[in-house]
């Protein structure tokens, strides 16, 4: 199985908010390459630049100044991708690094020579490609999503089995607050889409619905899933009752 995990800042950075967890690195890359070692594809749209960076420049909190959050991206990718290359070493895994903006996906020649990266890539097996926006000089995703419409425009892009939305909630929450188990169509719970989000997060659930449309009305089933909770991948991927699942409209 082919699949495409995003991670949002949320559930990158510690409960400060201006440095990276380094104990959710190690689960969440122990999850993935279990995943790898299983025989599935995997490829990581990851947030968390900015978060890196925050420290080494001195701030407290996401700054609301444009070019300082791309400062923070510049500064904080390097570190982000070292910690991402540490986790995976211990089990034996590579990482390779793919800044992308989304012209690179909306131009043709470029999107297929991105293809051809990740499907080199994949077919070796030993090294999972984590994907970010190149936020040091573009503004879609400082601005609005977070790598939300990232990860479907890459699950769609390497023809993904699976695409996984991790947030630092259980899936989409009913009026009640219950988590949704399963939805068949998206617009029919467009209403249950919160504006909250956490301090280091940028698209909240809104945005995460528009990207979930995007992955389904391609054909591939997408899942709202706690990042913070051990073992959600894992459940994800055996098809469990886990997080919220938004299945496309053949299915």
């Amino acid at each position: 199985m082919r699949i495409v995990l995003k991670f949002g800042s949320g559930i990158l950075a510690t409960s400060k908010g201006n440095t990276l967890d380094k104990k959710q690195f190690d689960r969440l890359s122990r999850e993935v390459s279990a995943l790898v070692a299983a025989g599935h594809e995997c490829v990581v749209v990851s947030s968390g630049a900015v978060a890196a960076g925050l420290g080494a420049l001195g701030l407290k909190a996401r700054p609301e100044e444009l070019a300082l959050r791309q400062a923070c991206a510049a500064v904080g990718q390097s570190k982000l991708m070292q910690l991402y290359s540490e986790c995976y070493a211990e089990h034996g895994f590579g990482v390779a690094q793919l800044l992308l903006t989304h012209g690179d996906i909306d131009s043709r020649t470029r999107c297929e020579n991105v293809r051809t990266t990740l499907s080199c890539l994949l077919a070796r097996g030993r090294v999972v490609p984590i994907i970010n926006e190149n936020d040091s000089v573009a503004t879609e995703e400082l601005k609005f999503g977070d790598n939300d419409r990232l990860s479907a425009e890459v699950a769609m892009l390497v023809g993904a089995d699976l695409l996984i939305l991790l947030t630092s909630v259980e899936g989409l929450l009913d009026g009640d607050g219950k988590r949704v188990s399963v939805v068949k169509d998206v617009t029919s719970v467009a209403g249950l889409a919160r504006e909250d989000k956490g301090r280091l997060s940028v698209g909240g659930m809104v945005s995460k619905l528009q990207a979930v449309r995007l992955a389904v009305d391609a054909g591939i089933p997408t899942v709202i899933a706690s990042g913070r909770k051990a073992g959600q991948i894992e459940a994800v991927v055996a098809g469990r009752n886990a997080g919220t699942r938004f299945l496309p409209h053949e299915a």
